[in-house]
């Protein structure tokens, strides 16, 4: 594939040379089209070294080649990292005064913003205006992370990890064309990931074996589709999405709390989380320590039903509630007892156990909905079983407002 690689003049230009790696290690072939000023922070023999392609900032260079009609013609994606917020800015009035602007105007593949700048400039009104009008156009524009910005201040505007960012790369090229970059802009998502663990006491705790990979796929590729997400993570050590809004948990009553606060907004809300079915029913405040003594048993209470709550809670009819099941056994069975139990709209089910499903990078599921149709998806990466369960969930939504 034909990526561009814009580079807009802030701190974090350093990171898009890992991106840039990223894509030329996977067989992509890469222009890398830097602002003028960005050149302060990463020379252009460095982008052409890492990319093995000329290096070009104004029109005025390779004039016979055309550039700034023809990088922006061919390309399968452009993709601008970090783009700042005078970027942002004068691509949303469509000024053309350097090359890569001038390739914004030409391109007429799908084209992703990884903003990175301070917070103030991220939360000030004519950025959140530049970013609603670049949305609105089509454009993907992620939202940034949090985290260490230049200097000592932190906060919302730092550029999200390469790794990230070339994942969402990867799912915007595995769908390809315009229509398909963005088709959940406009929708509000609550997705949840990991295992929750139950404390037995300062040490121990009940848990399970999941990763969070499944939940963390879902959040990924609605991001990289150009919904807003906020994802509920348990107990992982993942990197954080890019572009996605993430609420780091432990128990399941912290994860109850969390998506029960999210719920309100979202078009729909995917449970991808292996929550603990029970806890301690008294959680010891010291370690409990060998005495040589028969060990007193531990009494479980049960957690409450969240999905169950949540459908309960539910207070716009068109919200739709995504159920997962991990299920041992008869899976298709186990699984349509559980969609009728929870009275949820959709319910993901999987075989777990020896190997399966749990910490692996692919997955292989049935959905079950509630008026009894059921999808199987042939086992694929989790990241392509998420796009499809996606397209499922978007099947069932209303029409987006506009």
């Amino acid at each position: 594939m034909r990526v561009v690689l814009g580079v807009g003049a802030g701190i974090a230009a350093y990171k898009a040379c890992e991106l840039l790696r990223l894509l030329t290690e996977s067989g992509h072939q890469v222009r890398v089209v830097p602002t003028p000023a960005a050149l302060n922070f990463v020379g252009a023999a460095t982008w052409a070294a890492l990319s093995g392609q000329p290096v070009e900032v104004t029109p005025w260079e390779s004039v016979q080649d055309v550039p700034h009609v023809r990088l922006g013609q061919e390309a399968d994606l452009v993709m601008v990292a970090p783009a700042t917020a005078d970027l942002l800015a004068r691509a949303a009035l469509g000024m053309s005064d350097d090359l890569l602007t001038a390739v914004l105007l030409t391109a007429r593949c799908p084209v992703v913003f990884a903003p990175a700048m301070h917070t103030e400039m991220w939360e000030h009104p004519a950025t959140r205006a530049n970013v609603a009008t670049l949305r609105g156009r089509g454009c993907l524009v992620l939202d940034p992370a949090s985290g260490r910005l230049t200097g000592a201040d932190t906060g919302p505007g730092r550029l999200p990890e390469p790794a990230e960012l070339f994942a969402v790369a990867q799912r915007v090229l595995a769908r390809g064309g315009r229509a398909l970059a963005a088709d959940l802009a406009g929708r509000t998502f609550v997705v949840s990931a990991g295992g929750t663990r139950e404390e037995l006491d300062p040490v121990r705790y009940l848990g399970n074996w999941s990763s969070g990979k499944q939940g963390y796929a879902l959040a990924r590729t609605a991001a990289s589709r150009g919904a807003a997400v906020t994802l509920v993570a348990a107990n992982t050590d993942l990197p954080d999405p890019a572009g996605v809004h993430v609420v780091r948990v432990t128990s399941a009553a912290q994860l109850r709390e969390a998506v029960l606060a999210a719920a309100p907004a979202a078009d729909a809300i995917v449970m991808a989380a292996a929550i603990a079915d029970f806890r301690p029913a008294q959680r010891s405040a010291v370690k409990i320590k060998k005495t040589g003594a028969q060990p007193d048993p531990i009494v479980l209470a049960e957690n409450p039903d969240i999905v169950r709550d949540l459908v309960a809670a539910r207070q716009r009819p068109d919200q739709l509630i995504v159920a997962f099941g991990a299920e041992t056994g008869d899976v298709l069975a186990n699984g349509r007892e559980k969609l009728a139990r929870k009275g949820c709209d959709l319910l993901v089910v999987n075989q777990v156990g020896n190997g399966l499903a749990f910490g692996t990078p692919d997955n292989e599921v049935a959905v079950l909905s509630a008026d009894g149709t059921e999808v199987k998806l042939a086992r694929a990466p989790k990241d392509e079983i998420a796009d499809e369960v996606w397209d499922i969930i978007a099947a069932r939504l209303p029409a987006a407002d506009g």
